[in-house]
């Protein structure tokens, strides 16, 4: 699809005014659909937080792969949230979904959805390739547990190491985190194509960057808290997050007629 293409089809959809602290009303809205539907939901975020345990397994000596597959993971969620997005949409329609629901959605009739999520994948490989590639080779030091991490990045006054590797991180998540905000809930709602779903990301963020950069703060601190628990907190952290993205989008994007 061509840029014009793509940009005539951003246009068809409007950016509603909403209030800094609206984000916070997505949260509760996220948190009622979990126990409106609790099975599935809660499915997603047992998922998860098993995912996230056999990363720790397989890296638990090897904390310079660990950070990065993290935060990594911060990339490709919005996609792994696709069921989640259905489940809200189904509950708003007045339907019954289930699991029936979310593993028919990851059967889709086009290929949109695979596309971004290989492109999320990219992304993400890139993060965790850049990360272990600067940590390993700037740090001087083996890298095996956490406190190798603070004592040799973070706290390293040889190098600004640390700083360097949060701002390649910023570089990367931002426009990332600015292309997915809207974008997922969209392709699954409407007829438009993924670039003409991202134009429309980026004009959200551009037109209320405030509320936005509440909400990625907020993303980025339930996240940090449900991993600080050893996982276990993804399993409520997950599927609040996505349903609550549902109602953001909801939220933020209107149709033109």
């Amino acid at each position: 699809m061509d840029t014009e293409k793509a940009l005539a089809q951003s246009r068809k959809f409007g950016v509603k005014p909403i209030p800094a602290l609206r984000p916070l009303g997505w949260l509760a809205r996220g948190w009622r659909d979990i126990w409106r539907c609790p099975g599935a939901s809660l499915a997603h975020g047992m998922a998860m937080a098993i995912a996230g345990a056999v990363i720790v397994l397989l890296a638990r000596h090897h904390f310079w792969l660990l950070v990065g597959a993290f935060s990594g993971f911060l990339l490709v969620a919005p996609i792994l949230a696709t069921g989640l997005y259905v489940i809200s949409r189904d509950l708003e329609l007045g339907r019954s979904p289930n699991l029936h629901t979310v593993l028919h959605t990851w059967w889709p009739r086009d290929g949109r959805l695979v596309v971004f999520g290989v492109l999320l994948a990219f992304a993400g490989t890139g993060w965790v390739m850049t990360s272990a590639s600067l940590i390993t080779g700037f740090s001087g030091h083996a890298i095996r547990e956490p406190i190798d991490f603070i004592r040799h990045v973070v706290l390293n006054e040889e190098t600004p190491l640390f700083e360097a590797w949060l701002a390649l991180g910023a570089l990367l998540a931002a426009p990332v985190f600015a292309s997915t905000l809207v974008a997922v809930p969209l392709l699954l709602d409407r007829d438009i194509g993924v670039l003409g779903a991202v134009f429309t990301s980026w004009r959200v963020v551009m037109e209320y960057p405030a509320p936005v950069a509440l909400w990625a703060a907020i993303i980025m601190l339930l996240t940090l808290l449900g991993m600080a628990s050893f996982m276990v907190g993804l399993v409520l952290v997950v599927p609040l997050l996505g349903h609550a993205s549902w109602h953001a989008y909801r939220d933020l994007v209107s149709v033109h007629d």
